[in-house]
């Protein structure tokens, strides 16, 4: 690993060097989704730069373990423990039982995913699978005095640590100025900050999902079931956890407390939060009514990986704003740059001193705080450089380990879906030309020929405000 990774830390809230617990090994988790609707297109920027940031791990040497958990339970449509359960508003909408509701956004959400070319963990954990891991930790930390019982819930006492705020930098003070008041105050909490560890049926009767536990019938908070489910598949110490910016706090804030408090000891190194996408009405949500889903962008006729080039193209802690013509920008640079791919000759030498090159300054690009708009940058360049197409085609396979693009198979795959070879579409672009000479000089009857040659051969030509366009008839 001649590069070291320097990376964006929330925690210390600076670009430091990443060193992980154990050399050549990364534990690494992220926040799943919680399955009661489709993701839209601002959660699937999150999981598209987490990708990256693993592919990046493993293209500079690592050895990672990524584990991921799915919220089937547990989640309210408040992150701070108010509200209907998501997963029970999922149901009632859709009239279906919870677990349906589960099972049916989880395989879309993997869906997503991969038509986005994002890699599967190698752990994905549902939460209703570790309900006794959650009581197991739970009552360690009633054990050591870090929570409490009170009207039939288990909470957290954020008082007993000494800077609950260490990850959001806030005080208590700054986080209760803006609380909404139309939430209830929970009246059974010691301090303003605590959260649930556990929830009975004092407070949600109309709860599908419950379990027997020692503080009654009920189910698990959703803060509790990340610790629990990093702690059961990567152990006592994680090097880098990952989410978006909204799960700052109270969400990732709460996982260190308890997971900190029932291990006696610290327990992530590195955060890693993705910020928000936005639309020109400010940042995307799915309590909006209709929202952005990969389903509706293919609908519109978008390449699912113009869409995760859109996100590269932009760095992951700052917010990117979505648009139809910036995404038709982008369109058409992913069909120039597959194309440019597509058609090098493979045959021939391959330069190894160049491929060594040309990587180092790939990885170079993306060892600086996951910088994938220089990484673009740096592909963009190397197919310029002066050197044989068998070597840029290596390079651009190389490179798309990360990027993950398609940059040497799209090309091919359109042709073989479309019926045309690039020696048809060669032809039907001089005769595009030819027809734009013709009109040009006004004669118009060889221009409406050569639209019919075309025709007869199966092409349809369309003529737009942005040139002539054409596809299979």
């Amino acid at each position: 690993m001649e590069n070291k990774l320097h990376i964006y830390n929330t925690l210390t809230r600076k670009v430091e060097q990443f060193i992980p617990n154990q050399e050549g090994k990364v534990a690494m988790y992220t926040c799943g989704p919680t399955v009661y609707h489709f993701a839209h297109i601002g959660n699937l920027r999150s999981y598209i730069m987490e990708d990256l940031l693993e592919k990046t791990l493993r293209y500079i040497g690592y050895d990672v373990k990524r584990v991921m958990n799915i919220t089937d339970v547990g989640h309210l449509s408040s992150d701070a423990d108010t509200g209907e359960d998501k997963m029970l508003k999922g149901a009632k909408r859709e009239h279906k039982s919870v677990m349906e509701i589960a099972k049916f956004y989880t395989d879309a959400f993997f869906g997503d995913c991969k038509e986005l070319n994002i890699k599967t963990p190698d752990v994905v954990e549902p939460a209703t699978n570790c309900i006794q891991d959650f009581i197991h930790v739970i009552q360690g930390l009633m054990e050591k005095g870090y929570a409490y019982e009170c009207g039939g819930n288990v909470y957290f006492d954020t008082s007993r640590l000494k800077d609950y705020y260490v990850l959001s930098n806030h005080s208590q003070e700054e986080l209760l100025v803006g609380v909404r008041d139309d939430v209830d105050e929970d009246v059974n909490k010691r301090n303003k900050s605590d959260f649930v560890l556990w929830f009975t049926k004092s407070k949600f009767d109309s709860q599908e999902l419950k379990w027997d536990s020692p503080w009654g019938t009920g189910y698990p908070g959703w803060h509790i079931e990340c610790s629990c489910i990093s702690m059961k598949h990567l152990g006592e110490y994680m090097d880098i956890h990952c989410g978006g910016v909204d799960n700052i706090f109270p969400h990732h804030t709460n996982e260190i407390a308890q997971s900190e408090g029932y291990l006696g000891h610290k327990w992530c190194n590195y955060w890693f939060h993705v910020h928000h996408l936005n639309d020109r009405s400010g940042k995307m949500s799915k309590s909006k009514g209709e929202f952005l889903t990969l389903s509706l962008l293919k609908s519109k006729g978008y390449d699912p990986r113009v869409y995760r080039l859109f996100c590269l193209q932009s760095h992951y802690r700052k917010p990117l704003e979505f648009s139809y013509e910036v995404l038709d920008n982008m369109g058409a640079a992913y069909d120039k740059l597959i194309k440019r791919i597509g058609t090098l000759h493979r045959e021939g030498q391959v330069d190894s001193l160049k491929v060594e090159t040309w990587r180092q300054k790939f990885e170079a690009a993306l060892c600086d705080d996951l910088n994938s708009s220089m990484a673009i940058t740096v592909l963009y360049d190397m197919l310029k450089e002066d050197m044989s197409d068998a070597t840029k085609y290596v390079l651009a396979e190389s490179f798309d380990q990360v990027l993950s693009l398609g940059l040497t198979t799209a090309y091919a795959e359109r042709e073989a879906d479309s019926g045309v070879d690039a020696a048809l579409e060669a032809y039907i672009l001089q005769k595009i030309e030819e027809r734009k000479e013709a009109k040009k000089e006004k004669d118009f009857a060889k221009a409406d020929a050569i639209r019919g040659e075309l025709l007869e051969k199966g092409i349809l030509l369309e003529d737009t405000r942005e040139g002539v366009k054409w596809k299979k008839a």
